[in-house]
């Protein structure tokens, strides 16, 4: 590896620790979780992820769309259960890798991709806000201007500096100079010690202390394949972004292996589970980390603060990580597809901004599968509506219907309603060439037409069937006898 390449990797590293590190945080309390736990899930699945995934460059964490996924079952039943919902959830993952089952992710249409984005780029700016709360009231008078303050500082520094120079990341140099600005000048202002004590040893082995009896597995199995699908829906899809920036491919699959093995590890070493986070990783691609080191040193270093960092960790201004954050959210934000909006289609616009709005309101996962769902019924609708016929009337009286498009479920109707067979003459002939025949339904539709055919004692004779159809015609017949 060459030098500039490792210490690139080795920089954008560090950085991407230190946005890490108020996230993990944060996400652990909003899971009413010991904050360590998110900072040891974050060192275990960022390290083991960065060293043996698929796609090196992006970075994976305890994540908040996880963290939302499993507060109930704390509040329920406890931190041992959560540990073993980690574990099923790796082993589910694992089991989807293994499958080969990434390439799914193929299923998912560009404007859902779009809306994921934005969505989450919405997410990580509401979820800064929480910062400029003391408790529950939102800040007000000095302590709320010196955080704008800081927090507009941070993000003149971000911007700025690469115009100064790009041998280190600005947002690195940000979150550097804030943090030594407020210690040097005394500035009252809130840091990641006022979060959190993040002071801890290394992580232990256990094995969840929880009965092993079906019961429990009757607690924690919805919630394990709920963890599993959003960890598997947001990694896979923010490894799409990153294959996009880098103009390079990953290893869909090698990556769920990696994640599932990852959060298996955690949940025994008492950490929380995890995925891939858009944000860290943008902030990690930002700072011009490509390589498997990124990834790893990020991690490592999460653990270093823990053991021995964290003094001066703990003095770092959240104002410099809520401006950075707010950077990654402006710049992970898809604006080119609100340019695009009056030039693509109105049901990919319509798409676009249902996955928005679900993903903001509700979680991930809903909005991906809403967002398919929206765009497999318009796909579904066109081709219904593009089938057509061209009708002959033949020299010998008889007549010709040569079909083109698609028979399927949604098309069965407009196919039908092309023929009629009470004012057709005696001789009818249908030209299969130009249509092909995708499921059940589409036989089902050929099959009927003969019927009405026959009763209205006309000959139906069909002609260029594909082999494909043919097969599902005698399988049809078969099922039938």
């Amino acid at each position: 590896m060459k030098p500039k390449r490792l210490r690139a990797d080795v920089l954008a590293g560090l950085t991407t620790s230190f946005a890490l590190l108020p996230e993990c945080i944060a996400f652990a309390l909003v899971a009413h979780l010991n904050p360590l736990m998110g900072l040891y899930g974050a060192f275990i699945i960022c390290t083991l992820t960065a060293l043996f995934g698929g796609r090196p460059g992006m970075v994976s964490g305890a994540a908040g769309s996880m963290a939302v996924v499993i507060v109930a079952l704390v509040v329920q039943h406890g931190v041992q259960y959560l540990l073993a919902t980690v574990l099923l959830g790796g082993l589910i993952m694992l089991a989807f890798g293994l499958l080969r089952l990434g390439k799914l992710v193929r299923m998912v249409p560009y404007p859902v991709m779009l809306g994921f984005v934005n969505g989450l780029a919405i997410i990580i700016a509401l979820a800064q806000l929480e910062h400029f709360k003391s408790g529950e009231a939102w800040l007000s008078g000095s302590p709320l201007y010196m955080m704008i303050g800081l927090v507009a500082l941070t993000m003149v520094i971000v911007y700025l500096m690469p115009r100064l120079t790009r041998a280190v990341p600005p947002a690195l140099v940000a979150i550097l100079g804030v943090g030594l600005a407020v210690y040097l000048l005394g500035l009252p202002t809130r840091t990641l010690g006022d979060m959190a004590n993040i002071a801890g040893g290394l992580p232990s082995f256990a094995l969840p202390d929880i009965p092993w009896s079906l019961e429990t597995l009757h607690i924690i199995v919805p919630y394990a394949i709920l963890m599993a699908l959003v960890g598997l829906l947001e990694t896979l899809l923010t490894l799409n972004l990153t294959d996009e920036i880098t103009e390079s491919r990953g290893y869909p699959d090698r990556e769920c292996v990696a994640l599932g093995a990852a959060n298996i590890v955690s949940g025994v070493f008492g950490g929380m589970g995890g995925c891939a986070m858009i944000g860290q990783t943008m902030i990690n691609l930002s700072s011009g980390g490509r390589g498997r080191l990124s990834g790893a040193v990020a991690g490592i270093m999460i653990l270093l603060f823990v053991l021995f960092l964290s003094p001066l960790i703990e003095r770092i201004p959240l104002a410099a990580l809520v401006g950075v954050m707010f950077v990654v959210s402006q710049q992970t934000f898809a604006w080119a597809s609100l340019r695009v909006l009056n030039k693509v289609p109105l049901n990919d616009v319509l798409v676009i901004l249902a996955v928005t709005v679900i993903t903001v309101f509700t979680d991930l996962a809903v909005a991906v599968m809403c967002g398919i769902i929206i765009a497999a019924l318009n796909f579904a609708w066109q081709q219904a509506r593009e089938l057509y016929a061209d009708i002959h009337q033949e020299s010998d009286g008889s007549k010709l219907y040569r079909l083109h498009g698609t028979l399927f479920f949604a098309s069965t109707t407009p196919f039908l309603n092309q023929f009629d067979p009470a004012n057709d003459p005696a001789q009818v002939t249908l030209d299969c060439r130009h249509l092909s025949f995708v499921d059940y339904s589409a036989i089902a539709a050929l099959k009927t037409l003969r019927e009405r055919y026959a009763k209205a004692g006309k000959q139906l004779r069909v002609l260029h069937l594909s082999e494909r159809c043919k097969k599902l015609l005698k399988r049809a017949s078969e099922h039938h006898d």
